[in-house]
């Protein structure tokens, strides 16, 4: 034999042995990881397990047509006949985005090097990731797109327009970005409350109009204005019926009603001015106003109000008051709910008024985010916290203070444009069945992170998202298959639109499929041909519907492959239902067999130890998913010794685990008592346990310190034989680094006595602290004694005071007396309190004549 025969024989073993290797890891890996496709029986239930794939070949009989791609042995489903959907992605339009030249018009036809439209993309679960992505990046001129430039529109997001086929359960990354454009157009709506209390208000509007025009059209050059004012519905409770009080409410006030246009969007300011100027303000009698139907007015009536299609819009309402909202129009007898369409006549006032009840906050919700609407709440000081929580509800809303004369709306609508410009959020119009998570790293060129929102964005950033797609499950109903998606910036009238196929079904299962026969004879007639497999009429079943039921009670082939009515699948999913048998299915390995009339028992499936099923033939032998352990050996999986002589300590008494524990296959499991944790093989040690001090103390105490029930000589030397404590100065009972186990007790006297003690080989070594810690001895007598003088000393030292405190009052007293009695002048021989009872008066004009 020559030298290049003998290598060629080598490698061919070799090959030999990596095949055996291979198919040996392939049968290990399918017998260890459960596999979900092998119980789906029809190419619909298969394809909507995530990763698997259905064979459609004719003859397949053998083996599960739904299989892991994976795991597919050796001699599976050919190529040809696999049917294993991928997530596929189509752009339909791409445009870049766009700059300043781009929306005048007057940029040049650039190749911004966008996908052609058409183009697809196919990927399992995966897509297509922007080497840019997570940067931010300041536009140039180059990036206008030829269609953009030349058409003139605005294009804020990129790509607008895709179409995604995707399976159940497997995420697609879509990217996606957004930049601001320069000089993007604003419509601002003023919607205004002209009760009687925004009278001051109105006329410091008049004057601002021209201000507040000029500082929108220095964010941007192309700008309108328009103004509508409302008050409530000319109803009882709202307002006063009484025919003088609806023609004048209050003086100076005109006739009320529910809501009237008297601008739309222009860049006239003048006019403006004039028509909050020449608006009269009108009265109601509650607090609340009508500004919900104001709102939805504004919004639906998009024609008449003159809301460009690409466009900013900015409603910014201003108000003092509360609001009335659905199921208040009652109070008025309006019980017809509010339809969410534009009622205006020709002079634009709203004619519904009295007619449907007020919108509720989830119509104003929903129809703001249809029309792509930022509401700007400008309120005063004492209703902002209740707008605040409106804001929350209203999808791109926010709410700022007004001042009481809205001498401050000019900033404030700046302000609240520059928040609402410099923030980007995504939303979505995606079904329960579709779940979207969005990641973006804005501005900080880190990695990208779970957020739908950036903030701190200016005028030319291009921000990068992708939408990670999952379609949770298949609806029940096929039109619910197809989806279209709108992916939307909060407040931008744009969207990225996905025309979303789920791939729930196969071709195969379609009629017009060429693998598709209606009562085929592949099916003995009796049933329709698709996917490889039969589906029979109601009246036969069978691999090929070869199966009839008896006359009379027909048989259900479900039911009687089944054990139960709880079980989902004939024959557990482990075999095949052939007229009403199980027949089950087949291992690679022929040592694993499925049996039992429903194929629920498996010689396999049994608890393992060290990978070995039921520790091995020589433990015990698996039997329907038990282990039946053989003689000597117990336990789920036959791992345990079933005797217990490995449990007791050897030169012992034979107790398992020394009396403290249980033995668990051959080995003690040591018992936490009270007194403390044992341990050892046989569980023959506590560190912590106290019963060795409580047998030493008594003869510490007779032999170190003459105490205790021992103190007798007699009695401590005739029980005190094994150790004689050696005294030291002092017992740690908190340093480790001591021999022995501390112990320390009180005894008669109230002191404290500490010793350690070491064991070893049955010989106890005992130190013993010299000197007991006692307490202080206290003389009870003296304290009594003391405390006695002391509240007699206190009791004197109060009779003192108070007697010295009566001596000096007493002579004050009399000393004042006698002051007294010295001043006193009178005749001794006269009452000096007599006085006599007639008085004489001289008149002094009285001359005697």
């Amino acid at each position: 034999m020559t030298r290049t025969s003998r290598i060629l024989d080598i490698l061919a073993i070799i090959v030999l042995i990596g095949c055996v290797v291979i198919v040996t890891e392939a049968q290990i890996a399918e017998k260890y990881t459960q596999n979900p496709c092998v119980n789906k029986q029809t190419c619909r239930e298969c394809i909507q397990t995530q990763s698997c794939a259905w064979c459609m070949a004719t003859n397949f009989t053998d083996k599960p047509r739904c299989f892991h791609p994976s795991f597919a042995p050796l001699g599976a489903c050919p190529e040809e006949f696999t049917w294993n959907p991928s997530n596929e992605r189509t752009f339909i339009i791409n445009r870049e985005l766009s700059r300043a030249s781009s929306i005048r018009g007057g940029g040049q036809m650039v190749s911004g090097g966008s996908y052609e439209a058409g183009s697809s993309y196919s990927a399992s679960g995966s897509s297509y990731q922007s080497s840019q992505y997570g940067a931010s990046a300041k536009g140039s001129s180059s990036s206008s797109s030829s269609f953009s430039a030349a058409s003139g529109s605005i294009v804020q997001i990129s790509p607008q327009k895709v179409n995604l086929k995707l399976r159940i359960n497997e995420p697609y990354k879509l990217n996606f970005r957004y930049s601001q454009a320069e000089d993007y157009p604003v419509d601002l709506y003023y919607l205004m409350d002209l009760s009687k209390s925004m009278e001051d208000d109105k006329a410091k509007l008049s004057k601002l109009g021209a201000l507040l025009s000029e500082t929108m059209r220095n964010i941007t050059s192309n700008f309108k204005l328009g103004f509508g004012s409302f008050v409530d519905k000319v109803l009882m409770p709202y307002v006063s019926t009484i025919p003088k009080k609806l023609e004048h409410p209050c003086d100076g006030c005109e006739a009320p009603y529910g809501y009237r246009n008297h601008m739309t969007l222009s860049v006239d300011t003048a006019k403006f001015s004039k028509e909050v100027e020449d608006a009269a303000v009108s009265g109601n009698l509650d607090a609340p106003e009508g500004g919900f139907d104001a709102i939805m007015q504004a919004i639906v009536c998009r024609d008449r109000i003159g809301w460009r299609d690409q466009a900013r819009r900015l409603l910014v309402f201003s108000t003092d008051a509360g609001f009335h909202y659905a199921g208040d129009g009652k109070l008025g007898g309006v019980i017809e709910p509010n339809d969410g369409q534009c009622h205006l006549d020709s002079s634009g006032l709203y004619t519904h008024s009295t007619i449907q009840d007020y919108p509720s906050i989830s119509q104003i919700n929903h129809h703001v985010k249809k029309n792509s609407i930022n509401v700007i709440f400008a309120v005063t000081q004492t209703q902002i916290n209740v707008y605040k929580k409106l804001s929350q509800h209203i999808e791109g809303s926010s709410s700022a203070v007004l001042s009481n004369d809205s001498s401050n709306v000019v900033d404030l609508v700046r302000d609240e444009y520059n928040k609402i410009s410099s923030s980007i959020e995504m939303k979505d119009t995606a079904s329960s069945y579709v779940k979207i998570n969005y990641y973006s790293a804005c501005l900080n060129g880190s990695g990208p992170v779970l957020t739908s929102k950036c903030d701190g964005l200016k005028v030319g950033d291009i921000v990068s998202f992708f939408a990670e797609i999952t379609v949770t499950e298949c609806p029940a109903d096929p039109k619910e298959w197809q989806q279209q998606i709108q992916i939307y910036p909060v407040g931008i009238n744009e969207t990225l639109t996905i025309d979303l196929e789920m791939l729930c079904s196969c071709p195969c299962e379609n009629p017009n499929h060429p693998m598709y026969e209606v009562a085929s004879e592949k099916c003995h007639d009796h049933g329709n041909y698709m996917c490889g497999i039969c589906e029979c009429n109601n009246s036969y079943f069978g691999n090929t519907c070869e199966c009839s039921a008896a006359s009379g009670t027909p048989v259900n082939q479900t039911v009687v492959c089944k054990a139960d009515n709880d079980t989902i699948s004939e024959c557990n999913g482990r075999g095949t239902c052939v007229c009403g048998i199980c027949e089950c299915n087949k291992r690679q390995n022929p040592e694993e067999v499925v049996s039992g009339r429903f194929c629920e028992c498996d010689n396999f499936s049994c608890d393992r130890h060290n990978s070995l099923v039921c520790s091995g033939p020589d433990h015990g032998t698996c039997n329907c998913g038990t282990c039946n352990c053989k003689p000597g050996w117990t336990g789920l999986a036959c791992d345990c010794l079933a005797s217990n002589e490995t449990c007791k300590q050897p030169n012992s008494d034979g107790e398992i685990c020394s009396g403290h524990g249980e033995c668990e296959c051959g080995v003690c499991k040591c018992k936490v008592t009270n007194e403390g944790r044992y341990s050892g093989k046989y569980c023959e040690k506590c560190p912590t346990c106290s019963r060795r001090c409580q047998d030493l103390k008594d003869c510490v105490q007779c032999q170190m310190y003459k105490t205790g029930p021992l103190k007798d000589e007699a009695a401590c030397a005739a029980n005190c034989t094994l150790f004689v404590p050696i005294g030291v100065e002092k017992i740690d009972m908190n340093d480790e680094k001591e021999n022995g186990f501390p112990c320390a007790y009180y005894d008669d006297d109230d002191c404290r006595f500490k010793f350690r003690y070491t064991e070893i080989d049955g010989k106890i070594e005992v130190y013993a602290q010299q000197e007991r810690e006692c307490p202080p001895k206290v003389f009870m007598l003296g304290i009594v004694l003391g405390v006695i003088a002391a509240i007699v000393l206190v009791g004197l030292a109060i009779l003192l005071l108070w007697k010295l405190l009566t001596t000096i009052h007493d002579r004050r007293e009399f000393a004042r007396f006698e002051k007294e009695r010295m001043a006193a002048k009178w005749d001794a021989g006269e009452n000096p309190i007599y006085r006599h009872a007639t008085t004489t008066f001289k008149n002094p004009t009285y001359a005697g004549k």
